[in-house]
């Protein structure tokens, strides 16, 4: 796109802060726009949380090691990268997560979507839930729809339909591994805004499922739940970077304020020097938004500063057969806080997931969260590798000792949708049609993952690139306003 396009407003220059998954996807909708593109970041590398190593011949993904299929926006990207024939999907027919409960691995029943049953004869055996729950869940078939009651939190959404243990048992543990926070704190609207819909529309979120599933019995399987890379979800950061190489200019260094300089900014950087540009992308956590706004907009950075952050520990520990015994027939599994133990989850590789790790090194992916993980976030690796080996070894039955350890830390990495996120939200929104031509992206807004992440960004560059009127909000293809 040349610079004819931009006629009435004689746009120039772009600034993106922040070289994640975000920062990068924008950067690449902008690399053959005309206009002058920087990057910047802090870190040594781009990719932020996305990052793939290679350890005793395993593929070990230090953040996310997949994205939700259901979601397109990441698939999409990744097929115009020319990366399409490395796509691979969950070995879903080995598909089975257990739950931990007093001390036993017990299988999720089958029919569970997240923590509404659509089949009735697995829940009824399921040594997981007591007989309290399951009349629960068998009276909430006959709930019918009730008045708008508002944002809930998940967890007084979960009691109300089916009780104290299904929060406890199915919500909390599944949450953990996608947010990292407790369902008391987190937002139903924001986090799980289909089931919200359910209720509205039936009331019983059991018969609804149960409907969709009789309906869509015919139909095709839709594939894969998860997909990734065949050689790791760094394959799309990099080849990201590889494709804004030559027309961004991408600047290693740290940002700490931004300012309004005429109809354009000025980004402040740690070493005394400045950035300046037209229009500027903040694509970082929301907390780190907030501090470089706080001087140009404190109102701003105060709701910026209100979307709470939690951290998170991943460590991928690799073992040898034959001294590992335990058979890995499932891709891992949720442990309940209930249960008091270190881990959140794991998942074992070598099912979930073909070609990650040989045959003879099972490959095990745990995953701590929330107080636990801000606990661990200064410990040593041999620290990490102690207390994790440990927790698995009494979790899952063997003795065993690794092969080999790595470990990432991501301290205030992962947003907390609390209650009224929604509201926050809109209010931010607010406050940027005040500082026309400025946009946030990344996952403290509406969408954690990749797929959502990417979506965000891309929305913000079309309309940077899409002539309207400096004081007319911007607006993503889903309806959302960018800034």
């Amino acid at each position: 796109m040349t610079d004819q396009a931009f006629p009435a407003t004689e746009l120039r220059s772009v600034l993106i802060v922040g070289g994640g998954i975000s920062g990068l996807a924008a950067a690449y909708e902008l690399r053959n726009s005309g206009l002058r593109c920087t990057l910047i970041e802090a870190a040594d590398r781009l990719g932020g949380v996305i990052r793939t190593d290679r350890v005793e011949g395993c593929l070990v993904e230090g953040g996310p090691d997949s994205f939700i299929a259901q979601k397109p926006w990441a698939l999409e990207l990744i097929r115009e990268l020319g990366l399409g024939d490395e796509v691979i999907g969950s070995n879903d027919a080995d598909r089975k997560t257990y739950i931990l409960r007093k001390g036993r691995l017990i299988p999720l029943p089958d029919g569970i979507q997240f923590l509404a049953p659509t089949k009735i004869l697995p829940v009824v055996r399921s040594p997981l839930l007591s007989l309290k729950t399951k009349a629960a869940m068998a009276l909430e078939w006959f709930r019918r729809p009730r008045a708008n009651q508002g944002d809930r939190s998940v967890a007084d959404f979960v009691k109300d339909h089916y009780g104290d243990e299904a929060n406890e048992y199915l919500a909390q543990p599944m949450l953990a591994g996608v947010y990292g926070g407790a369902p008391e704190q987190l937002s139903v609207g924001s986090v799980l805004p289909r089931f919200v819909e359910l209720e509205r529309r039936y009331g019983s979120l059991s018969r609804a499922l149960f409907h969709a599933r009789w309906k869509n019995r015919s139909a095709k399987p839709a594939g894969s739940l998860f997909l990734t890379l065949r050689g790791g979800m760094q394959r799309l950061t990099d080849r990201l970077a590889e494709e804004i190489r030559g027309s961004v200019e991408v600047v290693q260094g740290e940002g700490v304020s931004v300012a309004r300089k005429g109809q354009g900014f000025t980004l402040e950087m740690a070493d005394g020097g400045a950035l300046e540009g037209e229009r500027i992308i903040i694509a970082t956590p929301a907390w780190q938004a907030a501090q470089l706004l706080r001087q140009s907009d404190p109102q701003l950075a105060e709701l910026l500063d209100s979307i709470p952050y939690g951290s998170s520990v991943t460590g991928a520990l690799i073992y040898r057969r034959p001294e590992f015994q335990r058979a890995l027939d499932g891709f891992g599994f949720l442990v309940p806080r209930a249960e008091g133990r270190l881990l959140s989850a794991c998942t074992w590789v070598n099912t979930k997931f073909n070609d990650r790790a040989p045959d003879d090194k099972p490959l095990l992916r745990a995953f701590i969260a929330g107080e636990k993980a801000e606990s661990m976030l200064s410990s040593s690796d041999e620290s990490l590798e102690k207390a994790i080996g440990a927790d698995l070894q009494q979790i899952m039955g063997f003795s065993a000792p690794p092969i080999a350890a790595r470990f990432s830390r991501w301290e205030r990495s992962m947003a907390q949708y609390t209650v009224g996120h929604a509201e926050k939200v809109r209010a931010i929104e607010g406050r940027l049609q005040r500082l026309p031509g400025l946009y946030l992206s990344g996952n403290g807004y509406d969408g954690i993952g990749v797929p959502d992440c990417i979506r965000r960004s891309r929305a913000a560059v079309r309309d940077i690139l899409k002539p309207h009127s400096p004081a007319a909000p911007a607006v993503a293809a889903d309806g959302s306003r960018l800034r």
